[in-house]
């Protein structure tokens, strides 16, 4: 397994520094749960906007570890609540996440306003990324 590189760094950027959607499992008891979200990967991390008081934030809570999967790509990594998307410390991240969920974030879905709509950071841990047949094990921690 090798450290994020600049190669590893360039493709997942270009792959998912969007607005994706990925597979996101947590576990509920001994039970795997899993959901299909929208994400946007940056510097190592998944994030995603979503709400305090949902399944997947709950079960955040009880055990931070996580996996996601899509387009080639599988991992682990840990669960954070960063909080409330208008805090002023998440007012440059969330700037990012308005543009590059651009396409669906004000249908409705998205509720600023209230304060359960928080950002979840998905901090990889390691993962494996398949591009144009080369496998890549990546070490996500520093």
């Amino acid at each position: 397994m090798e450290k994020l590189n600049e190669v590893t760094s360039e493709l997942m950027t270009k792959r998912f520094g969007h607005d994706n959607l990925i597979a996101l499992a947590t576990t509920a008891g001994n039970l795997p749960q899993v959901r299909a979200v929208n994400a946007y990967y940056e510097n190592g991390s998944f994030y995603i906007i979503t709400h305090a008081l949902s399944g997947k934030m709950t079960q955040l809570a009880d055990n931070p570890c996580a996996a996601i999967c899509g387009d080639w790509f599988t991992a682990h990594g840990i669960g954070e609540n960063l909080g409330w998307i208008r805090l002023p410390q998440n007012a440059d991240l969330a700037d990012r996440l308005r543009c590059a969920f651009a396409e669906w974030y004000d249908n409705g879905h998205t509720n600023e306003v209230d304060e359960h709509t928080v950002i979840l950071r998905v901090r990889l841990t390691d993962g494996v990324l398949y591009h144009h047949g080369t496998k890549y094990e990546i070490d996500f921690l520093e």
